[in-house]
C-alpha cells in the first residue's frame, strides 16, 4: 500500500509518464473501443490540464467539492459527447476547452472559493466543451459505449491525480504548491488559447 507521503510523488510520475504534447483533437477518426477511449484524454495536454484542474480545485475547496466536481464533470461531459455524436453544433469548442484550463487554474491560483453551486455550474459548462469535442471525433464504426466507458475512467483517474495534488493544502507549504499548480494549469490554458501548444 502506498503511504500518503508518497502519493503526491506517485501522482506526478503518472502524469509525466502519461502526458503528450499533441492536442487531444488531432486523432479524429482513429477512436475505437475501450482502449482508445481510455487513452484519448491522456493524449492531449489540454484535456489533461483541465481534468486535473477539476480535481485540484475540488480538493482545494474542501471535501464536498472534492467529490462533487469530479462527478459532475464526466456526467455533463457525456451530455456534451452525445451532442457531438448527434452533430449538434457548438461554437467555440476549442476555445471553450482552452478557457477551461485558464478558468480552473486561475480559480486555484487565486484561491477562489465561490459557493459550491457556482463551482459546479462552471465545471459543468467546461465539461460540455470537452464532451462535445470527444463526441464529434467518435467515428460511426466504433463502439461508442466502450469508448465512452474508457474515456470516463481515464477522466476519473485524472481527477484523482488533481485531488491527490490538491490534498497538499493540508500542509502550510502545500498551499503554495497547489496554487502554483493552478497557475501552471492556467498558463497552459493561455498557451492553448493562443495556439502556442
Amino acid at each position: 500500500m502506498v503511504s500518503s507521503r508518497k502519493l503526491p510523488s506517485l501522482t506526478f510520475l503518472v502524469i509525466l509518464l502519461s502526458s503528450g504534447i499533441a492536442s487531444a483533437h488531432s486523432e479524429a477518426g482513429s477512436a475505437g473501443g475501450f482502449v482508445s477511449g481510455f487513452t484519448h484524454p491522456l493524449s492531449g495536454l489540454d484535456h489533461m490540464a483541465a481534468m486535473i484542474g477539476v480535481g485540484l480545485w475540488g480538493a482545494f475547496l474542501g471535501s464536498r467539492a472534492m467529490w462533487l466536481l469530479p462527478v459532475i464533470f464526466p456526467i455533463v461531459m457525456a451530455v456534451g459527447g452525445a451532442l457531438g455524436v448527434a452533430n449538434v453544433p457548438l461554437p467555440g469548442v476549442e476555445t471553450g476547452i482552452a478557457l477551461s484550463a485558464v478558468g480552473l487554474g486561475t480559480m486555484v491560483a487565486a484561491a477562489a472559493r465561490p459557493p459550491l453551486w457556482v463551482a459546479a455550474v462552471l465545471v459543468g459548462v467546461f465539461a460540455i466543451f470537452h464532451g462535445h469535442a470527444h463526441g464529434t471525433e467518435l467515428p460511426e464504426s466504433s463502439n461508442a459505449l466502450s469508448f465512452a466507458i474508457g474515456m470516463v475512467i481515464a477522466t476519473g483517474l485524472l481527477h484523482l491525480c488533481g485531488i491527490a495534488l490538491g490534498l497538499l493544502v493540508k500542509f502550510s507549504w502545500g498551499k503554495m504548491v497547489v496554487r502554483g499548480a493552478g497557475a501552471a494549469i492556467a498558463g497552459l490554458g493561455f498557451c492553448f488559447l493562443f495556439g502556442v501548444l
